[in-house]
């Protein structure tokens, strides 16, 4: 196991001409290889933030982040592409492009200037699709398939960009309960299959509680990282929601509605 990114009393929030908005201070946070860790936190509580933060596409208000042991802000733009993927919740823009050649998109990094595929590309496209299971849609055009397919082949197409790091904003939102159970453990056994890490923002807690390697949970207090068991030992989720009618039992490991 090896720490793939870390931060070092990362300092995050906004800058503006006449103020400073700080929404999390101090982070010291490690994203190890083979470990699937969820981001949890309230509406509006930051994870967009911090995830565009150690991405490198918003910079900190002090502090640093380190991609294999190299500060981010100093990757040129191939080069981090080549150590760090990215899914976002965004809708795709209209195009044509079969399952097969939306995957091959990850490849860019890899490709010469007319992005022609060679056959590492080709065979890191198939194993892609095989490793989500997802070869039958291979030559289907991306808006023939359901969301839940839709979302895997998004993760297909960072695996195929084979990035030691994958970060996933919110890839649950708008799938049902089947689906989300499909894609949480996908991910988790993808962590497990190719040693990559896999850090994803969530708000289905309960699912990440049970799956999830390690958990970063954000409070307007305090950033903390650890096992799921640990944080559900030491009452970390107990202060995630001011609602008193939202309580977290420790025994069963889930919230409840009182």
């Amino acid at each position: 196991m090896s720490i793939i990114l870390k931060t070092i009393n990362l300092t995050i929030g906004y800058k503006s001409k006449k103020s400073v908005v700080t929404i999390a201070e101090n982070l010291n946070l490690n994203l190890a290889s083979g470990k699937l860790i969820s981001l949890i936190g309230a509406n509006g509580i930051g994870k967009s933030t911090l995830l565009r933060t150690i991405t490198g596409i918003q910079q900190p208000l002090s502090g640093d982040v380190f991609l294999n042991d190299q500060n981010i802000n100093s990757y040129k733009p191939l080069d981090l592409a080549q150590n760090l993927s990215l899914v976002l919740t965004e809708k795709l823009p209209p195009s044509n492009l079969s399952v097969f050649e939306l995957v091959a998109l990850g490849r860019q990094p890899y490709t010469n200037w007319i992005g022609t595929l060679n056959q590492t590309d080709i065979e890191k496209v198939q194993e892609a699709l095989e490793l989500t299971q997802i070869e039958h849609l291979a030559q289907k055009k991306h808006f023939e398939i359901s969301d839940g397919q839709l979302q895997k082949v998004l993760i297909a197409r960072a695996l195929a960009q084979d990035t030691p790091l994958i970060i996933l904003d919110e890839p649950t939102t708008h799938l049902d309960l089947l689906h989300k159970v499909s894609l949480f453990k996908l991910l988790k056994k993808l962590t497990q299959e190719t040693q990559k890490c896999i850090l994803f923002s969530t708000h289905d807690i309960d699912l990440a509680i049970q799956l999830s390697d390690e958990m970063i949970i954000m409070t307007p207090e305090v950033v903390v990282q650890d096992e799921p068991c640990n944080l559900i030992s030491n009452g970390s989720f107990a202060t995630l929601f001011k609602d008193e009618h939202i309580t977290f039992d420790a025994e069963k490991g889930k919230f409840i509605i009182t």
